[in-house]
């Protein structure tokens, strides 16, 4: 579940399908089309879901379809089953974040792999066995968003070679920070600090959130009592009234497998 707040991704470039344009970095899809006033929000839960259905109560009543990636060990969890059937019945898009949530790369030298091919795969595997038991089908779950948020080109490749798509968040915003809490120190970063950073960079960004992959996380510690979900309604209103389109992740992505 968890994200560490981190710099600014290097290796970005770029990919065009029927005349969209896609963000990517280490071969993975960052961003969708920066023309398009539309944004996917995104929530990965792994050991927590606390927020789960006032997060799918302010989507209701917003008319707002999301995006969210859990683990195997999220599927597992019978207490957060009925939560899950009823994201699925409200129409959002289920999809995988590794079973057991490994950290693939190291935080010091992102091409050093931690895992092994075939650990991968039986890890992605075991994901997708779990998201089974509730119907979802792969076929229907072609993105994949990685444990962590962090990965490499060998990762993203490997995930290409099993009919999968990953992708991740995009940079810029302190969003993927919400599950830090306060004994994190400098770490820890408030939820009225996050919403303002959101809002700040669709202020002073050329092309502001368009195509953005908004992440935050389904359920934090219970250390952060300050909860970002909370802050969700305002979040919404403010893009809203701006004109922004919220999509799931494979219509903002749309013909990019």
């Amino acid at each position: 579940m968890r994200s560490l707040i981190l710099p600014l991704l290097l290796f970005i470039g770029s990919c065009s399908t029927s005349e969209r344009v896609f963000t990517m970095a280490h071969g993975g899809i960052i961003r969708g089309d920066a023309s398009e006033k539309e944004i996917a929000l995104v929530f990965t839960g792994d050991e927590y879901a606390d927020g789960g259905e006032h997060i799918r109560a302010v989507l209701a009543r917003r008319g707002v379809k999301a995006s969210f990636f859990f683990t195997g060990n999220f599927y597992r969890e019978e207490t957060f089953g009925t939560l899950i059937r009823a994201l699925k019945a409200d129409g959002h898009y289920l999809g995988a974040h590794s079973d057991k949530h490994l950290l693939y790369c190291s935080w010091e030298n992102r091409d050093s792999l931690l895992v092994t091919k075939s650990e991968f795969i039986d890890d992605l595997e075991g994901n997708y066995a779990a998201m089974a038991a509730f119907g979802i089908r792969r076929e229907d779950a072609g993105f994949f968003m990685p444990p962590y948020e962090w990965y490499n080109a060998r990762i993203s490749a490997w995930t290409a070679q099993q009919g999968l798509t990953l992708v991740n968040f995009t940079p810029g915003t302190r969003s993927n920070a919400d599950y830090t809490t306060p004994d994190m120190g400098d770490r820890y970063v408030p939820s009225d600090t996050i919403l303002q950073s959101i809002l700040t960079y669709e202020q002073t960004s050329p092309d502001g959130l368009n195509g953005f992959i908004l992440l935050a996380h389904i359920g934090v510690a219970p250390e952060r009592t300050d909860k970002f979900y909370r802050y969700l309604d305002d979040l919404l209103t403010a893009l809203l009234e701006k004109g922004y389109r919220f999509k799931r992740i494979d219509a903002l992505l749309e013909n990019s497998r």
